[in-house]
């Protein structure tokens, strides 16, 4: 199992619902029990986690592979909580520069409810860099 299927795994990705090469995509995760604190609610990072991988995924979508969106800076803004049961991330571009883009995203659960929203400033960098330094880090 490759590294970014068992990253989907472990983040409870079902399906890739929609990737349009205009700057969009939808997610759909569930979000199991043992992803949730007191109370059944899911914990935060699970949340922030979906919700950045379908802004990653809508880059990704308006860029090509060749690049590799890496967060800058991330804001989460929480309204409801998320419960155990299948949820939608959506992501899409604001403004996008040759070097650095804006997104914003959302999450919502399997009724449309809304749940977070989240806005991201993204570093566009060229997949060969990254995955050069990702190789020298585990070669030390």
């Amino acid at each position: 199992m490759s590294v970014v299927n068992a990253l989907y795994e472990e983040m409870g990705l079902t399906r890739i619902v929609e990737i349009d090469p205009a700057g969009r995509a939808v997610l759909e995760y569930e979000a199991k029990q043992a992803q949730c604190h007191s109370g059944g609610v899911v914990q935060g990072g699970f949340v922030t986690g979906w919700i950045d991988a379908a802004m990653a995924h809508a880059a990704i979508a308006l860029t090509g592979d060749e690049i590799v969106p890496m967060t800058l800076e991330l804001k989460v803004s929480f309204f409801a909580p998320a419960r155990p049961g299948p949820v939608f991330a959506e992501g899409w571009v604001v403004k996008h520069g040759k070097r650095t883009a804006f997104y914003e995203g959302a999450l919502k659960d399997g009724a449309g409810n809304l749940l977070a929203k989240a806005t991201s400033t993204l570093a566009m960098i060229d997949r060969g860099r990254v995955e050069a330094a990702s190789k020298a880090a585990l070669d030390k």
